[in-house]
């Protein structure tokens, strides 16, 4: 799930998040935050801010800021991970 925190201008338009993430063929449920409660709940101090949650519901590993800023490889390090939380067994 993806949730959108508008950081300002029309990010606030929800028509325009539909479009956006449309165009990305997200074909995940985007919630919008325009009130910042989620991201507030979460602490979050910066755009982006990425949390993998396993399959008990526990938040196993994050990353906070562009995932490939100055060649940060938070993508590559992403994607790993989810492929160790999708091997882990069912509880």
């Amino acid at each position: 799930m993806g949730i959108h925190t508008p950081e300002g201008g029309g990010e606030f338009d929800v028509e325009q998040v539909r479009k956006k993430a449309a165009e990305a063929k997200f074909t995940f449920p985007v919630l919008i935050d325009n009130d910042k409660k989620n991201w507030n709940a979460w602490g979050n101090s910066m755009w982006p801010s990425v949390y993998l949650v396993d399959k008990k519901g526990d938040l196993r590993f994050w990353w906070y800021g562009e995932l490939n800023w100055q060649g940060q490889e938070g993508e590559k390090y992403l994607r790993q991970r989810i492929e160790e939380l999708l091997a882990e067994p069912e509880s």
